[in-house]
């Protein structure tokens, strides 16, 4: 399965044409089959891992007097919306794709969630 939401311009005007993969001649244009589905995967930091960024945040939030703060760890948040109505399948390719680019899995953890 490959995204490519917001990768390339769109090229046509066509409704059920979402957008031209110019460089796929095999697969050269991503048709809006009406099924959609929408996951998220959320990328965190292993615990252990040093997080200068979220003590950075946590910093910043002190000083504008937000009280009540313990610590900070930041992370990533991807909204992505997938074609196809196969949950499993959907989740199994979001995994890979984690797996592959989406989390650096020797300090990150990530979490898929498939809604339908």
């Amino acid at each position: 399965m490959t995204f490519f939401r917001g990768a390339a311009k769109p090229r046509t005007r066509n409704p059920d044409i979402l957008y031209e993969i110019p460089d796929r001649p095999a697969a050269r244009f991503v048709r809006n089959d009406g099924d959609k589905m929408k996951a998220r995967v959320t990328v965190t930091l292993k615990n252990g891992i040093l997080d200068p960024q979220g003590k950075a945040i946590e910093g910043a939030l002190k000083s504008l007097g937000v009280e009540g703060i313990a610590s900070v760890r930041q992370g990533k948040v991807f909204d992505i919306e997938l074609a196809g109505a196969d949950k499993a399948k959907a989740e199994a390719a979001l995994k890979e794709a984690a797996d592959r680019l989406l989390a650096n899995t020797v300090i990150e953890n990530y979490r898929v969630e498939v809604t339908g």
